[in-house]
Order: structure tokens, then sequence, then C-alpha cells
């Protein structure tokens, strides 16, 4: 059994294709922030820089997915999935313009994908 930390759905999958198409290779950070801070943003490859404090959670549509230590261990019981919504939040992230945000949805893992993470 493979368990994934993060999956995405086909309608984000969509916008990140017209993103690629845009910008080229692009990667995804989620900080703890309030507001839009804590949405994860879509950066162009390398124009966010990670660092000790940050978590690879996995690769989505040939997208790297990161996220802050400290929000990480909040949702490390968690599976996310992300998604796009019509609406324009007030960060930086690059589909903004398009009139639509990245989301993040989530559900706990079971008992079985905890087994399988070993997650600590």
């Amino acid at each position: 059994m493979e368990v994934n930390k993060i999956d995405i759905t086909e309608e984000a999958k969509k916008v990140i294709d017209q993103l690629k198409d845009r910008f080229g290779p692009l990667m995804f950070h989620q900080s703890g922030g309030c507001c839009d801070g804590s949405s994860p943003m879509c950066f162009e490859d390398g124009d966010f820089k990670i660092g000790e404090s940050d978590i690879k959670l996995g690769t989505i549509h040939g997208c790297d997915f990161y996220m802050s230590k400290d929000q990480y261990e909040y949702w490390k019981y968690t599976h996310l999935t992300l998604d796009v919504t019509p609406g324009r939040g007030s960060s930086f992230s690059l589909e903004i313009p398009m009139g639509v945000r990245f989301m993040i949805r989530s559900r706990m893992f079971t008992p079985q994908e905890l087994e399988v993470l070993d997650i600590s």
C-alpha cells in the first residue's frame, strides 16, 4: 500500500498546466500564517527559498510541495488535497490574477495509512 501525504484534483491540474505554460516549472509552499498566509502558494520553481524549517510533503503534478515545519506538526496526521476555487486571494501566488486560488482540502489519515507512513 502506497500512501501520499498530498494529492491534487483534476481542476487544480488544469490551473497548474496553464501556469506552467506561462512561467515554466513551479513549486508550492504552505506556511502557518494567518489568513491567506495559510493558503498554499504557487511560485516559479526556486522563487521561494526553502529553509531548514520547511518539509517536503511530496510532488504533485510535477511540482514540489513544501510546508513549514510548525504547520506540519499540526497537520502531520492529515491527508491533504490541493484544489482550486473561484475567488481572489490576497497573496503573491501565481494563480491569483486568473481569478482563482489554490486551497487545501483535508481528511484524517486512516489507521492503516498511518501505519504505512510511520508518523511519530
